[in-house]
């Protein structure tokens, strides 16, 4: 219980740490964060405020859903947007693209070692993915079709705002889904790790993989 306590907030930390850095890189940010820093520009409130109000808001869309928020629901909601301004406070905005470009990368890399780290203690979903889930059990509708439907409105909601649409939504749109499976494996418990399969008769039938579950495993924001 202790290692899964550190594991999910740590992974919380390091996910409010990445979203502002992706924001100090200034090249675009991922769908959510487009709407934070829309309505964070229209309402004078820091972005990390923004954040926590947001949250708390689909945390209420839960309700009506009949989803069940768990302590990793509830902490996701309060420290990424208090981690966000902090992280944002120390750190100051770069000018040279020769900065920005890594910076970038880093933060979309660093975004899925989080999420890999915060949602494999299994202490409930992250408030969109509540939303998600939720939608897809009472609409019956897929998962990939929901999640793109709720992204899509989102970006095109926080871009009419005045949120920052970039190159830097287009790599983490692409890229954090390939990286988030690959973190998920890799701090995933070791039972449900997958193993190297071992020489079996073709009479004696194989035993599925309980790892890969984390495969669809949801992304936290």
């Amino acid at each position: 219980m202790a290692r899964r306590l550190v594991q999910l907030y740590c992974g919380l930390v390091l996910y409010g740490v990445s979203c502002a850095l992706q924001l100090r890189a200034g090249l675009g940010l991922a769908p959510w964060d487009v709407l934070n820093q829309g309505v964070a520009r229209h309402t004078g409130l820091s972005i990390g405020t923004v954040v926590i109000g947001i949250g708390a808001l689909v945390l209420l869309l839960w309700i009506p859903l009949r989803q069940r928020p768990g302590l990793g629901t509830v902490s996701n909601v309060l420290m990424i947007g208090l981690v966000m301004d902090a992280t944002l406070s120390v750190t100051p905005t770069p000018h040279s693209l020769w900065i920005r470009i890594p910076l970038l990368l880093f933060s979309v890399a660093l975004c899925a070692v989080a999420t890999g780290l915060y949602i494999t203690p299994r202490f409930g979903p992250g408030p969109r993915d509540g939303l998600m889930t939720g939608l897809h059990r009472r609409t019956g509708w897929s998962v990939r079709l929901v999640r793109t439907l709720i992204e899509v409105a989102v970006l095109a909601t926080g871009f009419a705002l005045g949120g920052s649409v970039g190159v830097g939504t287009v790599l983490f749109a692409v890229g954090i889904g390939p990286l988030a499976q690959f973190f998920l494996r890799f701090f995933a418990p070791a039972e449900r790790r997958p193993t190297v399969p071992v020489a079996r008769s073709a009479a004696v039938p194989e035993t599925p993989d309980p790892a890969r579950s984390t495969q669809d495993a949801p992304d936290p924001v």
